[in-house]
């Protein structure tokens, strides 16, 4: 018997078993981060309990009711929309993996439904606030200092290729393509992507790589692309400030961090022409219904142009 991490029943030996598999799987077959593996199983753990309350001591036994039941009494407790709509996501790919391995008849979460999330993105940027953010980066880095170097080089990098705050510390030199002006990025799950960069980004990355990085670099750096003040590879807090520091240097803009610039640039890329597919594979997105999210934020701009300039509007 196991006694479970939160206040609550002692789990049957059956339950913690496959709950301690099924994080073996999420670790070394599906490759996920630290951070979600532990929200996967926090969410396990809950619904475990909750079906071990109901008598249930196999994962075998589990039904839709349980599900359903486990859901109900999160919303009871006033969990919000988005968690619930997590948790049963999670629910979800657990059953499904139950299914898929023999640990259970069918996949009794199929059917299992959730209610909607909130579906909304931060601020963007307009183009020029977003030429602005660099131009006052560039201009404090005119004195050549290497710190100033990689601060223009990673915001061209983030907005010209709209990839995560963790995609761009994870980065090393030889993910790198001067040639094609392509990098390779490792996203969520380790999934691999090329992700193409323009002319400007070239330039500032160029300049980092030749002046900025070999001032920096200490012993144990390796091949990290971009580095901290003591010359190892840079973490996502340091870049996050970077960024929110920076945006106080444009006047109106809003106050945006490394997403907020990242869906600054898909923005851009869909009000630019490009086409929603292409958007996806820049951005990494699994489905194509998360970056249908950009749509909204570009009908809206085009509503309020059409508003402001047609006379019978």
């Amino acid at each position: 018997m196991a006694v479970s991490k939160d206040e609550g029943p002692v789990l049957p030996e059956p339950l913690v078993r496959v709950l301690g598999e099924y994080e073996r799987h999420l670790i070394s077959e599906r490759d996920l981060a630290a951070h979600t593996v532990r929200a996967y199983l926090g969410d396990l753990n809950s619904l475990l309990e909750h079906a071990s309350r109901l008598g249930i001591d196999n994962v075998g036994e589990l039904d839709l009711r349980a599900l359903r039941s486990w859901l109900a009494k999160q919303q009871s407790l006033g969990k919000s929309r988005t968690t619930l709509a997590r948790r049963a996501s999670a629910a979800r790919v657990f059953t499904a993996w139950l299914a898929r391995t023999d640990r259970a008849v069918g996949d009794v979460g199929a059917s299992l439904g959730s209610p909607k999330k909130h579906q909304s993105l931060p601020p963007v940027l307009r183009t020029d606030e977003a030429a602005d953010l660099i131009r006052a980066a560039a201009t404090l880095a005119d004195d050549g200092s290497p710190l100033g170097l990689r601060d223009v080089a990673m915001l061209e990098l983030l907005y010209a290729t709209a990839i995560r705050v963790g995609e761009l510390v994870g980065l090393d030199i030889d993910d790198l393509d001067t040639g094609r002006r392509v990098i390779r990025v490792f996203g969520k799950g380790r999934k691999e992507r090329s992700v193409p960069y323009g002319v400007p980004a070239a330039r500032a990355v160029d300049r980092w790589l030749t002046l900025g990085r070999p001032a920096l670099r200490v012993d144990g750096a390796g091949a990290a692309l971009f580095l901290g003040a003591r010359g190892r590879r840079i973490d996502q807090r340091m870049v996050r400030e970077l960024v929110h520091r920076r945006i106080t240097e444009v006047p109106g803009a809003p106050d945006i961090g490394p997403h907020g610039l990242r869906h600054t640039a898909a923005t851009h890329l869909l009000e630019g022409g490009a086409d929603l597919r292409s958007v996806q594979e820049i951005l990494g997105h699994a489905s194509l219904a998360t970056t249908q999210l950009y749509t909204h934020v570009t009908t809206d701009r085009l509503r309020q142009a059409y508003r402001q300039a047609h006379p019978r509007a």
